[in-house]
């Protein structure tokens, strides 16, 4: 009985001392798992990585660019009822956002707003994430149901693709394709919309037709803005381009442009149709293809359509320019003291002369920003049409008959009175005068008629340089972003029709050197177009 007691405690001791040195060996080899973090903040720990991502792949809707889509339905010779059950609508009505009844015309519909977008491959986990291998004794494990549902309460899943950078000065925007070609194609678009598909094609293939009397040829063409591309994991709720055409329309009207279609009304060229529609002409042209010039011949009753470019990026032409203009001539008065006021005799006709002017020009998305005068060629010189007037002293009423231009020739116009998206401030807004460029820095700015001097401002910060004239007959002339004033030219100064009053600079709100001319008539800052006076 002793041996059999002893054999038992043996036995007992031995089961005891397995257990323990099974358990002891157990804890010593910890468990391999994973800690989950999102943006530093811990998740949960699970046993496989590849499992949570097999799960966010599958379990997540496959979709991007999503927005609402209603679908209408209404009873016509079938109920809603019938309707829902022919055409299998239970499991759309089942998973829609929701379901809106109402009667139309006395008959019964129902809206089913769903959320749709484009089918993507796979998604994956949200940037931030982060899924770290550990060693641990720790047997408390999270489910991948549990840590997906605290993903997506947090941060949206990612699409691989690329993120496009646009730095211009201090601002950055930012626009992400599923392929690098998307983004690349629809710049090009971009770029020939405004240069001109044939224009485009034959500067790129080095094909332009050369210059031998007159012409233009492009120098060169780009965007103005630095852009950088990076490969990245791209949130599924921006907007993702996967279409170049798609991103080629944003990128010239942007987001919700105003878009009406408008009727031909009779004696309207395109120019009274793009004022009428508070749109440059460029936009007309731009959106109504078939028209080749703002001169281009169009229909009474024509429907046409209306839409506000808003670019997102500048599209910059450099361009070299020779062509003829031609150089009015001049009036000049002379001053008999021998007879009364009010005489007046014409001793020399006028006749205008033709010059060949070559220039520079940055444009930049149709407008033009700079102007360089390159050359000036006189062809014909121009004639002074001279009047002999009675009495020699100036009058500081000006003569409403004769208006002087007030720049020297070879000019250009840059900006007309009309709607523009102002070159420095992004804008839409209304241009209240003429932008006349092309002569250079430091040309003459001169008087358009007889007045008095009654502003001289050394510096605004938009018209920078400027002068205003009353010519005491109810008409007032602004000329601005001058260099520098001519001597003599003060506050109550009586100046004369073609007197030098200044030089021609780009101070203020300017591109480059020009006059900004603007007219009012019967009050100061009541504008009106400058070209009625001519």
């Amino acid at each position: 009985m002793k041996n059999l007691g002893a054999i038992i405690v043996s036995l007992l001791f031995g089961i005891i001392l397995f257990f323990v040195c099974c358990g002891y060996s157990k804890n010593n080899y910890p468990n391999e798992l994973y800690n989950v973090y999102l943006d530093g903040n811990y998740l949960g720990t699970i046993k496989s990585k590849s499992e949570l991502e097999k799960y966010i792949n599958e379990t997540t809707e496959h979709l991007i660019n999503v927005k609402e889509v209603t679908k209408t339905y209404c009873e016509n010779e079938k109920t809603l009822d019938e309707i829902i059950k022919e055409e299998n609508l239970q499991d759309l009505i089942d998973n829609s956002k929701e379901v809106k009844y109402y009667e139309e015309d006395e008959k019964k519909c129902m809206d089913i707003i769903i959320e749709d977008g484009e089918t993507i491959e796979k998604i994956y986990t949200p940037n931030g994430l982060n899924i770290e291998k550990v060693l641990t004794y720790n047997g408390e494990i999270s489910t991948v149901e549990d840590v997906y549902s605290k993903i997506i309460n947090m941060k949206s899943f990612t699409i691989k693709g690329y993120q496009f950078i646009t730095r211009d000065e201090d601002k950055q925007k930012y626009f992400y394709t599923t392929d690098k070609q998307i983004f690349e194609e629809a710049v090009n678009e971009l770029i020939a919309t405004y240069v001109g598909a044939d224009d485009y094609k034959a500067y790129l293939e080095g094909n332009q037709i050369e210059i031998e009397t007159v012409g233009s040829v492009i120098e060169n063409v780009y965007i103005q803005e630095d852009i950088t591309v990076k490969e990245i994991q791209i949130p599924i709720d921006e907007k993702i381009y996967t279409d170049s055409q798609e991103l080629a329309q944003f990128l010239l009207y942007g987001d919700n442009p105003v878009t009406k279609t408008y009727e031909v009304k009779e004696g309207e060229m395109i120019s009274d149709i793009a004022f009428n529609n508070q749109i440059s002409n460029q936009e007309f042209l731009i959106s109504n293809p078939k028209y080749r010039d703002e001169n281009s011949l169009i229909a009474v009753g024509t429907k046409v359509l209306i839409k506000e470019t808003n670019p997102q990026l500048k599209v910059v032409i450099e361009k070299y320019i020779v062509e003829d203009k031609e150089n009015d001539y001049k009036t000049v008065y002379q001053y008999d003291d021998d007879e009364y006021i009010g005489y007046e005799k014409v001793v020399q006709e006028g006749e205008s002369g033709l010059e060949r002017i070559s220039q520079k020009q940055k444009i930049v998305n149709g407008n033009i920003e700079f102007v360089e005068p390159v050359g000036k060629e006189t062809l014909k010189a121009s004639i002074d049409k001279i009047v002999i007037k009675g009495d020699k002293y100036v009058p500081n009423v000006g003569d409403l008959s004769n208006w002087a231009w007030p720049s020297e020739s070879g000019w250009t116009i840059t900006d007309n009175y009309a709607w523009r998206i102002h070159p420095i401030t992004g804008e839409r807004k209304f241009h209240q005068a003429i932008d006349i460029a092309g002569t250079g820095y430091n040309s003459a700015v001169y008087a358009a008629n007889n007045g008095t001097v009654i502003t001289k401002v050394a510096y605004h910060y938009s018209y920078g340089n400027y002068i205003v004239i009353d010519h005491n007959n109810g008409y007032y002339t602004l000329y601005a972003h001058m260099n520098k004033f001519m001597d003599g030219i003060e506050v109550g100064s009586t100046v004369e029709r073609g007197q030098q009053i200044g030089y021609v600079g780009s101070t203020g709100y300017s591109t480059g050197p020009h006059i900004h001319f603007e007219v009012w008539k019967d009050c100061q800052y009541c504008h009106i177009n400058p070209w009625s006076l001519y």
